[in-house]
């Protein structure tokens, strides 16, 4: 499935780029996210997700596929397996960056196709947990990017789970303006 989301951050196109090439710098901005191997361009590490008494970790690895500077666009694949069960993931992730003024306008692409307990959340429910997540991602990349621009080092940040009420609530409110921005927009016509 494919999963679309777009942000902006308030800095200058060339510092964002850079900064979203620096993995390890903002791997922990991923909610739930945890670093453990760097090699050049291939990461190895953890995901963990808990929804109410059900908690899922994957452990896997991502490798950039493609670093195109003119176009500012970096490719991901990434693949993982659940450490407890027989859930697999597998996702290409395409990030594209575009100046708009002082910011810069990111767009995140995320091909993901899921199996085992993971699989059995609805497209929907996965799209709006992903904008979320992607939500939190882009203020966290601000706020990194803000720290970099000042020469500071990045903030400590854990690898705390995915909280699944916090988000599903998120996702749940995300969804009902779908449905009601859909419902008024549909009656306009």
């Amino acid at each position: 499935m494919l999963v679309e989301n777009e942000f902006e951050v308030a800095a200058p196109l060339e510092q964002v780029w850079a900064h979203m090439q620096d993995v390890p710098r903002i791997a922990p901005c991923l909610p739930g996210a945890e670093l453990i191997d760097v090699n050049g361009d291939t990461y190895k590490g953890r995901v963990t997700t808990k929804m109410g008494p059900v908690k899922l970790q994957f452990m896997g690895t991502a490798r950039i596929v493609e670093r195109d500077e003119a176009a500012k666009r970096i490719v991901m694949d990434a693949s993982g397996s659940e450490e407890k069960g027989k859930g697999q993931a597998q996702m290409r992730v395409t990030s594209t960056m575009a100046g708009s003024g002082n910011s810069t306008r990111v767009k995140v692409a995320q091909d993901i196709q899921l199996s085992g307990a993971a699989a059995q959340f609805g497209r929907g429910m996965v799209q709006d947990v992903t904008s979320v997540l992607m939500r939190s991602f882009a203020k966290c990349l601000a706020e990194d990017i803000g720290r970099s621009a000042r020469g500071e080092e990045a903030a400590p940040r854990e690898a705390v789970p995915v909280k699944g009420f916090s988000i599903a609530m998120q996702a749940w409110m995300t969804a009902m303006k779908r449905f009601f921005g859909r419902l008024f927009g549909a009656s306009k016509a």
